[in-house]
């Protein structure tokens, strides 16, 4: 599905990247962990042709996707959430929905919106007021259905979590696997708090410094001490990263 290799990526004269090799599989999700700093939404950025690789290879169903434009990215169904929601606020919950099919066919529009409302029914009570009227949770909740718009073979998620309450939380990350299981695409995750993170998670990646330290499956690395000790704080204390 998802597959980059030795990714290289440069803000100027500075790497931020350092070889990056990571893969995600159809209805797999995968959490990328690490501190502020390390590179986890410059690597989100860099596979949806936001930024672009120094060198490497960012590969989607085998092709090349790195030297597209991101709307040519978006249609080969990669579509990223961003950190901090990126709603429209003075357009209609509606009309933000729509812009997300905006690469789609009126029939697959209207298919994706029925599809959309029946999994977050507050946004169909919410359809005609404006975006910005929103609690935090619903528009977390509207900016995961407008990237669902675009038909995702996988979705990139920056820090869903950031700002919402647990219960919410739990709700949201609740509703992603469902769907990326039931729906067949994949998720690569990058999430503030670590224990949710890996809860939802098949596997993940350790980034440190723009280097992959550690990988593995997420129970794996629920158990590894260094994981505890930096992301976790201690094994059964909740954390934030």
């Amino acid at each position: 599905m998802l597959k980059i290799e030795e990714l290289h990526v440069s803000y100027g004269i500075i790497e931020a990247l350092h070889g990056i090799s990571i893969e995600v599989e159809t209805s797999e999700i995968v959490s990328i962990l690490g501190s502020n700093g390390a590179g986890k939404t410059t690597l989100l950025k860099t596979i949806s042709g936001i930024l672009k690789p120094t060198t490497g290879v960012i590969t989607v169903d085998g092709v090349v996707i790195n030297s597209m434009e991101t709307s040519n990215v978006v249609k080969r169904g990669v579509v990223h959430v961003p950190e901090g929601r990126h709603i429209f606020p003075n357009l209609t919950v509606q009309d933000n929905l729509i812009l997300g099919g905006y690469f789609g066919s009126a029939a697959q529009n209207n298919e994706n919106m029925m599809f959309v409302l029946n999994t977050f029914p507050v946004l169909r009570q919410r359809l005609h007021q404006k975006a910005g009227m929103l609690s935090g949770g619903e528009q977390q909740m509207l900016a995961l259905g407008r990237g669902l718009m675009g038909n995702p073979k996988m979705l990139l998620l920056d820090e869903p979590s950031l700002g919402l309450a647990p219960i919410v939380t739990s709700e949201i990350f609740s509703i992603v696997r469902k769907l990326a299981k039931e729906h067949a695409f994949g998720v690569l995750l990058v999430e503030q708090n670590a224990r949710k993170a890996l809860e939802i998670s098949d596997r993940g990646y350790v980034l440190v410094n723009g280097t992959i330290e550690l990988s593995g499956r997420s129970e794996e690395l629920r158990e590894n001490p260094e994981v505890q000790k930096l992301y976790l704080g201690g094994k059964n204390v909740d954390s934030h990263i």
